[in-house]
């Protein structure tokens, strides 16, 4: 039995991570800094100027803003978090957008200059919003997440100051008592009640937006093209749902996600092939739900050392948690989801991240089948040692060295990347 101030540790972490956003969360990021900044001037913006880190501009460059009539990039997010005037909504700061806002947004687009540069803060992860009205000006900057806001000021005067140093405080929640044995004894020992509103909002916001991709006609329409092409085993069900989710987010859609690590593909891809997988088996509600813990924190985990923003894939690391919530449904243990994670892992670690775009869908269908093999290869008593390549002997030494690839060893990368993407 975990300790009980673990336990409610594990239980805020998923209360933390899986919330709603509509729309890719970096662009929204934007849109929502951009939304504070208007707020605290009390006034319609004259001027914007937004400066962010780089991994950022990659992210919002090249995925369509909702509710912007298809817009893409920094300057539609900003226009449209002003016009919406719903700061309040955070990460859902752009899903009241009326009809006659996307309407007026053409105009204020057009009529405001929105001047766009890199931050001068190191940080990966860094936007900041300067507005200004007459003789008016405000200011907003938000580091570390997506709602994160350490700094409004209003003509100079500071509203809100706080500390930030990165990696240390990003979230409120303590990452570091994440492991895979506790994460199992957890799933096996939570009372349901403590996660069911957090895991059935899951289940139902993104098998929503995963029928509306394969409804509708979304980007490259992978998640349909793998059913075309691919049939309806329940193996390639499960790729094609999370990536028609990514489809339809990626490309407008305005249904709202559930995230998981500051992200929507990753809540996506951690949720969706357990959820097809439960259907498939014919297993209670509560095992779905206990096996969504599972994956859910196991990517949650994984993904903490990697960071927010890298060069490294982070539907890699939700390729992994589902397979591990898969193993759980069908009677998995620690034992075999460390070696269905460890297996995962050294298949699929190479995959870089280049934005936000279309092409997310099929890097998705991608991770979910590297974290099926994994899964399967334990099953059929395979299995990658220590010393080959990565991996190393024990889960989460592994896990750690993950993080250390990402963060530490794909620094450059991400810069040739960013510069590749934006020509400079």
């Amino acid at each position: 039995m975990l300790d009980t101030a673990v336990y409610l540790e594990y239980v805020k972490i998923l209360e933390e991570e899986l919330v709603p956003a509509m729309g890719c969360t970096e662009p929204i990021a934007v849109a929502y800094c951009a939304a504070r900044a208007a707020e605290a001037l009390g006034a319609r913006p004259e001027s914007v100027d937004v400066r962010a880190s780089a991994s950022i501009i990659k992210n919002v460059k090249s995925v369509v803003v909702p509710n912007t009539k298809g817009r893409r990039g920094i300057e539609a997010s900003a226009a449209a978090g002003i016009v919406s005037g719903n700061a309040g909504a955070e990460l859902q700061v752009l899903a009241s957008l009326s009809p006659e806002q996307i309407e007026e947004l053409d105009a204020y687009l057009a009529a405001v200059p929105i001047t766009v540069g890199y931050s001068e803060r190191e940080w990966v992860f860094d936007i900041q919003v300067t507005v200004k009205a007459g003789p008016h000006s405000a200011f907003c900057e938000i580091a570390g997440h997506h709602t994160n806001v350490i700094r409004l000021e209003r003509d100079g005067e500071v509203l809100i100051d706080l500390p930030f140093v990165e990696q240390s405080n990003e979230h409120a929640t303590d990452r570091s008592l994440l492991n895979v044995e506790d994460i199992v004894e957890f799933a096996n020992t939570v009372h349901i009640d403590d996660v069911r509103r957090v895991l059935e909002r899951q289940i139902e916001c993104n098998t929503a937006i995963a029928d509306e991709g394969l409804r509708g006609d979304w980007g490259a329409n992978i998640g349909r093209i793998l059913l075309q092409s691919g049939g309806m085993s329940v193996q390639n069900r499960a790729k094609a749902y999370a990536a028609a989710g990514s489809d339809a987010r990626m490309n407008g859609c305005e249904l709202p996600v559930i995230i998981n690590s500051g992200s929507g593909n990753q809540g996506l891809t951690a949720s969706l092939p357990v959820i097809v997988f439960a259907r498939e088996l014919g297993v209670s509600h509560e095992l779905l739900l206990r096996a969504l813990c599972v994956s859910n924190l196991v990517t949650i985990h994984i993904k903490t050392g990697i960071g927010s923003l890298s060069a490294y894939c982070g539907a890699t690391a939700a390729g992994c948690g589902a397979a591990a919530g898969i193993n759980y449904l069908y009677g998995g243990q620690y034992t075999d989801i460390a070696h269905t994670v460890v297996n995962a892992i050294a298949i699929d670690s190479g995959m870089i991240c280049d934005g936000a775009k279309a092409s997310c869908a099929a890097k998705i269908a991608s991770a979910v089948g590297a974290g099926l093999l994994g899964m399967y290869m334990h099953m059929h008593k395979s299995q990658f040692y220590g010393g080959d390549g990565i991996v190393v002997k024990g889960v989460e030494n592994t896990i750690r060295n993950i993080g250390i690839l990402a963060s530490d060893g794909m620094r450059e990368t991400n810069r040739t990347i960013i510069k590749m993407m934006t020509g400079t």
